[in-house]
């Protein structure tokens, strides 16, 4: 696709044979980000250079962190930010359709690649990463279990009959941390989510014990009816207010996985780019919580974790929430109905 960039810092070249498409950003806008804001724009398909993969992709993701980069970007992500005229890019699967020699990829493999949002990419062959077999749906790779999973064993190092919090329940993250949570043993799971329909299906679908509405306010009076004995893990995907409440009801040595900062993201008053908070850090001292961000995957970690994901979701023991949307021109309103809450799970473009 056209555009004065092809990814995450990198120049494009053109020149290869037939045509794709992509979205590029057309103006930024106060506030949450609009359909008008983006275009489908088309162009030659990028010449493949000396070590990099021609990929047709298949799905992509698409993630609240765009909001993110719109507004600016945060200093020291490993992202750039998003200006008009930019190509959006993030998590996708593909096809390989050509590969350097010697790279150990197939035409007609699948790969994981971070330059989804267009038809084909040319992506460094060091960026690319076989989709193992593990799950059943190669979409699935693009879900947010490896996260969720890694989160609760490495980071919160859950123990059976804890209590356990998530944050934004209903999200990428949480309708998979809820399910996870419980086949790992907790005593009681807790989410919170904004409305009646999403937390119906939290509870009904998701493993979740109870749900915690924001929309009905005094959020704290509600977790303390949810988790009377307070808690002892959470994920945290919001932060904010929630992150707040959360911390206020914490056991003695509970531990707080920082994941997300959807409550920053999702507010039209403020650029997505922070999630300001504040905590009664004395408290925190005199009980012993610990309090850390997500340290990311390495491969080995994910290659774990999506082994036990897709031997859960053979079995039919877990879901993977998600939203397909046909086609590339769908695209940007898939992304304005996530960041005003109209779905659940993942939301997937198929192409």
């Amino acid at each position: 696709m056209p555009g004065p960039r092809d990814g995450p810092g990198r120049r494009m070249t053109v020149g290869g044979a037939g045509m794709g498409r992509g979205i590029r950003v057309r103006a930024l806008s106060r506030g949450l980000p609009l359909e008008g804001d983006f275009e489908v724009v088309e162009g030659e398909i990028p010449r493949v250079g000396e070590g990099e993969v021609l990929v047709r992709n298949r799905w992509f993701a698409v993630f609240p962190s765009v909001r993110t980069l719109l507004g600016g970007g945060v200093p020291g992500a490993p992202f750039p930010a998003l200006a008009a005229g930019d190509a959006l890019f993030g998590p996708a699967v593909g096809e390989v359709v050509a590969a350097p020699e010697g790279s150990g990829l197939r035409p007609g493999g699948l790969v994981t690649h971070f330059l989804g949002w267009r038809e084909w990419a040319v992506v460094p062959v060091d960026q690319v990463v076989p989709v193992d077999a593990e799950l059943p749906d190669p979409a699935a790779q693009l879900s947010q279990g490896a996260l969720a999973y890694t989160a609760l064993t490495r980071d919160a190092g859950l123990r059976e009959g804890e209590t356990v919090l998530v944050t934004g329940g209903a999200g990428a993250v949480g309708t998979m941390a809820g399910q996870i949570a419980r086949r790992l043993g907790a005593g009681r799971v807790v989410g919170s989510t904004g409305s009646a329909a999403k937390a119906r299906r939290m509870t009904e679908e998701l493993g979740y014990d109870a749900v915690v509405r924001r929309d009905l306010g005094d959020f704290e009076g509600q977790l303390a009816k949810a988790a009377p004995e307070g808690l002892d893990v959470v994920i945290d995907t919001v932060g904010g207010a929630q992150l707040r409440a959360a911390a206020a009801a914490a056991r003695p040595h509970a531990r707080i996985v920082l994941v997300g900062t959807l409550g920053g993201q999702l507010d039209p008053a403020r650029k997505g780019t922070d999630a300001p908070v504040e905590l009664d850090t004395f408290q925190l001292v005199v009980r012993a919580v610990t309090l850390r961000g997500f340290g990311g995957l390495t491969p080995a970690e994910r290659r774990a974790a999506h082994t036990r994901l897709g031997t859960w979701l053979a079995a039919g023991e877990i879901l993977f929430p998600h939203t397909r949307v046909a086609g590339l021109p769908a695209a940007p309103r898939a992304l304005t109905e996530l960041l005003s809450g109209d779905h659940l799970g993942a939301v997937i473009v198929e192409l």
